[in-house]
């Protein structure tokens, strides 16, 4: 009984802040894809095939696909290009958001009945569309990753964008994502990360940053921006843990620190394309 009270107040605790979360986002996300469309448009060209999208939040970037006008005139996402497209996000909470762009891109929206029920009536109703099917979860757990990830494997593309940031283990992750790549697959992301060191040779874009000081303020104010920000960890090598895995053919990717605001010193960016081995 005690153990059944405390999952229903962690139930509860993990409600509201996802909650929360949702109304920071749609303040902070437009913020944030002012700041990193530019580098989205250099790499969504690269995402084809079947996609795995793990952490998609909203999902605005996905005007960056390959679009087409399709038979009724209509502009969207290109079925040649993009044959299915699985969205593995945690917060229900962003769905509305999310369901709305993927259907304006020209997807035919779906929920996995097992991870969440509730969208059981609220699926698109045209037809002809490329099939986008959201699903709860995440990669943190090999062990618990959604059975709808698991059936639509081996995916040609698996992308993040401001997720890893969130996951409880990035290098299980990371891990994870290598197994559901197909041998030749690519693993697109951009993400925020720790102010890489003097001298990283990823660093193309310098901007007279002192990295030294604010790599500390990064790891000082970690623990309370974690709270405020439902997780997010400020304070990740992220591209470095994507780098040194295991079962990569190659990985391309670059560091840059920005200048546009205070807040984008404590946020560098690092992005690129990590390609899974043949023979793996």
């Amino acid at each position: 009984m005690v153990a059944s009270t405390e999952k229903q107040k962690e139930s509860r605790k993990t409600k509201v802040a996802d909650w929360f979360f949702n109304k920071l986002w749609i303040w902070e996300s437009r913020r944030n894809d002012a700041k990193v469309d530019m580098y989205r448009k250099m790499l969504w060209p690269e995402i084809s095939g079947k996609v795995l999208d793990l952490g998609p939040g909203f999902a605005k970037s996905l005007e960056f696909l390959c679009h087409a006008t399709a038979s009724d005139s209509s502009y969207a996402v290109d079925p040649a290009v993009i044959h299915s497209y699985t969205a593995l996000e945690p917060n229900p909470f962003l769905y509305d958001k999310l369901h709305k762009n993927a259907e304006q891109n020209g997807f035919c929206v779906s929920y996995d009945r097992q991870t969440f029920p509730e969208g059981l009536g609220l699926e698109s109703t045209k037809d002809g569309m490329i099939p986008f099917n959201i699903v709860r979860g995440t990669l943190d757990d090999a062990s618990k990753i959604p059975q709808a990830v698991l059936d639509g494997a081996p995916y040609d593309t698996v992308l993040t964008s401001f997720s890893m940031c969130t996951v409880k283990d990035p290098e299980s992750t990371v891990r994870n994502i290598v197994s559901l790549l197909k041998p030749g697959g690519k693993y697109v992301f951009i993400e925020h990360v720790l102010q890489p060191d003097i001298g990283d040779p990823h660093v193309v874009e310098e901007n007279n940053v002192n990295a030294r000081f604010w790599a500390r303020v990064q790891r000082f104010i970690n623990p309370l921006w974690k709270k405020i920000g439902h997780g997010c960890n400020i304070n990740r090598r992220t591209g470095n843990i994507i780098a040194s895995a295991s079962g990569w053919e190659s990985v391309d990717y670059r560091s840059i620190r920005p200048v546009i605001d205070l807040q984008s010193r404590i946020m560098p960016l690092s992005f690129g394309i990590a390609t899974k081995a043949k023979g793996q």
